[in-house]
């Protein structure tokens, strides 16, 4: 990598220290009540909007009531989104005449949008309104982020408070989530966006004249607002077919750093959010470390990896080399103004978060790069994670860590004064196991269907498999992006993606809560000389040890089939 891929990085590195403290204190004091003076003004809409839905917000619900809510306002939000894709052709804000979206493809994408996951069977500017594009896509974008961080704060609740039966007001979390912290985040990456060339107009397609003489269709579209809470809240789907490698959506190397960072720091700044609302900053600290290495770890291997290209070409006369006119190493798929540093980092960190989009192609990666975001998503996504789901995921990792090491000592284990028995556990196994199984059977089946044989892959062999197997790992894990020799946009990918999409999302935050509703109800136990510190280097070791072996031992057979076979042969 070149020292100035190693300067991208540094500077990426640097902005995310000075900043994820102070949005992690911030987000803290959201979800704690405490006073502000922006309650000026945001005290009046949150009032009225808690009139107009008749919401009690001093009235909290137990974990189940909290559940059925969040999974009331998802069913909800499907049904919504996916009528509008249906109606498009007869709605307003039309300038392209876009025409209603096929059943199969506009039940796949409303539960994309609303999972979080924002997997794309489509290419944007061909096939959605500008209605469509911003009061069904962008909306979810909002909401579905923050139902993840509503999640996350019940189960920090849980973690914090002893002796409670509630672990807060899903109502209240969204509200203030979408209000107090997204919408506020947005606005600024979507002035900073627009000041880089990112294009926001209501414009249909314009037809221009080439130097050539011919004439081509350009899209427009309001693209900066969309780009700014699809990066903020890990969400991914781009208004564009080819994401954020379009010129419109991400047209520097400047917008380039300024979305990697946005794609990462709310996942980052939770960490920070925990320490403070567990009162014990030392707990966020060490939540903080075990993010940072895994990220660290794929930012530095992913660039590297294709900086060096793919060994073949040198033996046939090409050159990979850095020069004055190229970025040198693997730059199939990838634009010339990003080159394969950026477009590694960009993959390492889009993966390591729920968020998806991406500004090169996955699928042609060399074998080791694919590994590499491959890996990522199946450790869960926990670097830095999701919004709120990465978290959570890391959370009951550490919960799992304890449990061993008590094993270890033969005592109870304790995580923040609460010990950790038997439901304790069976639900940390639900959590663990089911995000692997759901991959594992959609892989499987699918290989036996043959529309996907025939149609959906087109290229045989360990690739092909490592495409469907990407495919799958990233709807179960709420991803999004996709290797792109796969064509989802069938009846059967188009529903089995979808089913996966809802058991990935629903599957982990139901345990997840109930687990929090299981630990509010636990009195706090004072430390003695055999409770193991969870705030030490050698808990943050314990963790990723945890976090690495759970994911090879569910997902290393299929690895091996697939990248792993696929590199030893180049």
């Amino acid at each position: 990598m070149s020292l100035a891929g190693w300067g991208e990085l540094a500077a990426l590195i640097i902005a995310i220290v000075a900043t994820a403290p102070l949005l992690g204190r911030y987000m803290a004091n959201v979800y704690e009540g405490t006073p502000s003076r922006l309650d000026r003004v945001f005290g009046p809409v949150e009032r009225l909007i808690y009139r107009a839905m008749r919401i009690d917000p001093e009235r909290e619900q137990r974990w189940n009531i909290y559940a059925l809510s969040l999974l009331a306002f998802s069913a909800a939000g499907v049904l919504l989104l996916y009528a509008i894709q249906r109606l498009q052709g007869s709605l307003v804000f039309n300038p392209t005449n876009m025409v209603n979206v096929a059943p199969a493809l506009a039940f796949n994408t409303a539960v994309s949008f609303v999972t979080n996951t924002n997997w794309q069977s489509y290419g944007g500017e061909n096939t959605l309104s500008h209605f469509t594009q911003m009061v069904g896509l962008t909306v979810q974008n909002f909401v579905s982020a923050a139902v993840g961080m509503a999640v996350m704060v019940a189960l920090i609740r849980g973690l914090s408070r002893a002796g409670k039966r509630t672990v807060g007001n899903f109502w209240v979390d969204i509200v203030r989530t979408t209000f107090r912290i997204l919408l506020p985040l947005a606005f600024v990456f979507a002035i900073l966006l627009l000041a880089c060339g990112v294009i926001q107009n209501t414009h249909g397609f314009t037809t221009v004249h080439t130097v050539a003489g011919a004439t081509q269709q350009v899209p427009g579209g309001q693209v900066a607002s969309q780009e700014s809470i699809k990066q903020i809240g890990t969400n991914g789907g781009g208004f564009f077919n080819v994401n954020s490698a379009h010129p419109f959506e991400n047209p520097s190397k400047l917008s380039d750093f300024i979305e990697i960072y946005a794609i990462v720091i709310v996942g980052f700044s939770l960490a920070f959010t925990f320490g403070r609302m567990v009162k014990d900053k030392r707990q966020g600290y060490a939540v903080f470390a075990v993010m940072a290495v895994f990220w660290l770890g794929a930012n530095i291997a992913l660039p590297i990896i294709e900086s060096g290209g793919n060994p073949k070409l040198d033996t046939g006369g090409v050159t990979q080399a850095v020069t004055a006119t190229s970025p040198g190493g693997n730059m199939e798929g990838k634009e010339t103004r990003f080159g394969p540093v950026s477009s590694g980092i960009w993959g390492a960190s889009t993966t390591g978060t729920s968020n998806g989009s991406v500004n090169s192609m996955h699928d042609s990666f060399t074998p080791a790069g694919g590994l590499v975001t491959l890996a990522n998503m199946k450790l869960g996504e926990i670097s830095p994670g999701g919004v709120g789901t990465g978290l959570n995921g890391l959370l009951i990792l550490a919960i799992l860590a304890v449990f061993i090491a008590g094993l270890m000592v033969g005592r109870t284990p304790e995580y923040l004064g609460k010990k950790i028995q038997a439901a304790e556990v069976k639900l940390v196994a639900i959590y663990i196991l089911i995000m692997p199984a759901i991959v594992m059977i959609g892989v499987a089946i699918s290989t036996f269907v043959r529309s996907v044989v025939n149609v959906s892959i087109f290229n045989p062999g360990a690739h092909g498999f490592t495409e469907l197997l990407y495919a799958f790992t990233s709807a179960a894990n709420n991803n999004g992006s996709a290797f792109a020799g796969v064509t989802a946009n069938t009846a059967y990918m188009n529903n089995a993606l979808a089913v996966v999409m809802l058991l990935g999302r629903y599957f982990l935050i139901i345990p997840t809560l109930a687990l929090a509703g299981a630990l509010v109800r636990k009195r706090k136990v004072p430390a003695t000389v055999g409770t193991m510190p969870t705030d030490t280097p050698l808990f943050v070791v314990l963790v990723i040890g945890v976090a690495v072996i759970v994911a090879a031992l569910a997902f290393l057979p299929a690895l091996a089939l697939g990248p792993i076979v696929e590199q030893l042969k180049i």
